[in-house]
């Protein structure tokens, strides 16, 4: 995880450009989606991490934005409804 206020904005753009970040997140609501999500854009940069894979944020306890990864979302929902969420 990277949080984007500790990054320059040089080193952001390479390391998307390498595809090391692929995924942002909202610190504060523990939801992470693709970079172009209209709903993660809009985020303070203060809010905003970054990941690598879909396992790293997910490792770090965020969950996967409903509108820009809607089945990756349906799939932690169905599962956290099962009541085996921790």
């Amino acid at each position: 995880m990277i949080n984007h206020i500790e990054i320059s904005g040089y080193e952001l753009r390479g390391k998307i450009r390498r595809e090391k970040i692929r995924l942002a997140g909202n610190k504060k609501l523990r939801i992470f989606g693709l970079l172009n999500c209209g709903s993660g854009k809009r985020m303070k940069a203060s809010n905003r991490a970054f990941f690598a894979t879909t396992e790293e944020a997910i490792k770090h306890r965020y969950r996967p934005c409903g509108h820009c990864m809607r089945d990756e979302y349906l799939r932690w929902k169905n599962f956290s409804d099962s009541g085996t969420r921790g």
